[in-house]
């Protein structure tokens, strides 16, 4: 294998992704499973309280539903049950409307979370990278001064607080945008423009929500960064050299910057689920945060097991797809160093 270092990397990173996810799988289900109470006999109560009868033969219906999510047995059946199940992409049937599988809500709600949440990461990064290499290069400057200390107290402010704020601001106050949904009732769900125009307007609150703090966060780090480059002596030859400040700014100094934030940038796509779950629902929109918090107070167990999962995955492929392309991004990281 030495004479092969990059299989060899490539394979050792795969085996720690593999080993991790199971791990992971496994700490949720003994979470789960270590959670005091029946969430079957809490369904049926549920009912019972909100349909105000006695469900007849109360015991066999639990007994029955117990055997079709794979909670009978003992704990070592259930979790080999368990794991079928997710190598079969099954989280088994949701209580939100029972007998429908947990996973269509999932896949439902996933597109949503996606496009608002993976958008405003990209562009929060974007804006605030290039503001923060500004801000860093120009650092006596009185402006940089002031963003620099409005981004600490943003990045300070969580951002269901900034939903909330936007939220009383530009939807109850001024009314210039709407309260709640991804899109306009009224219009029919296609692809046309009146769809996408509707379905953009009820996305611009959420994501400013999410963009204002994210963008703080990217000022701050890339700030940081492009100040500990400044003193290299590469840039001072370039000086020497009679190359414009410009230059210098956008081809040594934000290209070496550039390549941890990319990092910082995959990792943080991969938490885009869990990331917003309280925007969503403050705005209702049709997500994962939403779906999420609706299926917690319904006491959805497969639900709320399913999305977990893929965030998750989610986390952990994001972490393995950055150990593989670093070596690409960064020419001083080589396979052979770093397996």
């Amino acid at each position: 294998m030495r004479k092969h270092p990059v299989l060899t990397y490539v394979v050792k990173r795969i085996f720690v992704y593999v080993l991790t996810i199971v791990g992971a799988f496994t700490v949720a289900f003994m979470f789960f499973h270590l959670v005091p109470g029946d969430p079957i006999a809490a369904y049926v109560q549920s009912m019972e309280q909100q349909y105000a009868y006695k469900v007849p033969d109360a015991e066999s219906v639990i007994a029955a539903y117990r055997r079709m999510m794979g909670l009978d047995g003992t704990l070592w059946d259930q979790y080999v049950a368990y794991l079928r199940n997710i190598l079969r992409f099954e989280m088994g049937p949701s209580f939100l409307s029972f007998p429908t599988p947990a996973e269509k809500y999932i896949f439902r709600a996933l597109p949503w979370t996606v496009g608002l949440l993976g958008t405003a990461t990209v562009v929060s990064a974007v804006i605030g990278f290039l503001l923060g290499g500004i801000v860093g290069w120009r650092r006596e400057a009185r402006l940089s001064g002031v963003l620099t200390n409005a981004a600490l107290a943003f990045s300070q402010i969580p951002p269901y607080f900034m939903a909330l704020g936007l939220l009383f601001t530009f939807a109850y106050g001024l009314a210039w945008l709407p309260r709640r949904g991804a899109f306009d009732p009224a219009v029919s769900k296609a692809f046309t423009w009146p769809f996408i125009k509707s379905v953009l307007r009820h996305s611009i609150l959420p994501a400013l929500s999410l963009i204002v703090i994210s963008v703080s966060g990217w000022l701050i780090s890339t700030r940081s960064l492009v100040i500990s480059i400044l003193g290299e002596d590469y840039l001072l030859f370039g000086k020497a050299k009679g190359l414009k400040d410009g230059y210098i700014l956008s081809r040594y100094v934000l290209r070496n910057a550039m390549l941890p934030q990319v990092t910082g940038l995959a990792l943080s796509l991969g938490f885009v689920l869990n990331g917003a779950f309280l925007v969503e629902y403050l705005f209702v929109y049709p997500g994962l945060g939403t779906l999420f918090l609706n299926s917690i107070s319904m006491l959805d167990y497969n639900l709320v097991q399913g999305i977990m999962l893929m965030s998750i995955t989610l986390v952990l492929t994001a972490t393995l797809l950055v150990d593989l392309l670093l070596p690409l991004v960064d020419p001083r990281v080589t396979y052979g160093a770093r397996s």
